[in-house]
């Protein structure tokens, strides 16, 4: 039997939906968060470009079977994929408005710092 003074010490991870979760340390730390959060957005910016790419594929078959057979069921099933491909690309990209990613700790200097090319050397005599 589990107490919960066992999981406050991290011997037991908890289990939280149903799923144990695997090297529980008793929190996420900011990092962890941090890098979970860059992870989601770059993973919504994919999927929002999948999803752009099949709305331009349906308005293509849209505009296709509605100039070959106006009102066949072909016509209807692609209005029907157009709305729902439409209705994800908007959610994704709601969601990833929303999704606030936290600056770090301290600033991060990927490039060297910006100086003039002459600045700080001395003038030849």
């Amino acid at each position: 039997m589990r107490t919960s003074r066992e999981e406050s010490l991290g011997k037991i991870p908890p289990i939280r939906d149903g799923y144990r979760m695997s090297g529980y340390t008793g929190g996420m730390g900011p990092k962890t968060e941090h890098i979970q959060l860059l992870r989601a957005a770059r993973q919504l910016r994919r999927i929002r470009s999948f999803y752009a790419a099949a709305i331009a594929l349906w308005t293509g078959s849209v505009l296709w079977t509605g100039w070959q057979a106006p009102g066949s069921r072909q016509m209807w099933v692609s209005v029907l994929l157009l709305a729902v491909f439409t209705v994800l690309l908007a959610t994704a990209s709601l969601s990833l408005r929303r999704l606030t990613v936290p600056a770090p700790g301290r600033p991060v200097h990927h490039a060297a710092p910006h100086k003039a090319p002459g600045a700080g050397r001395h003038v030849p005599a």
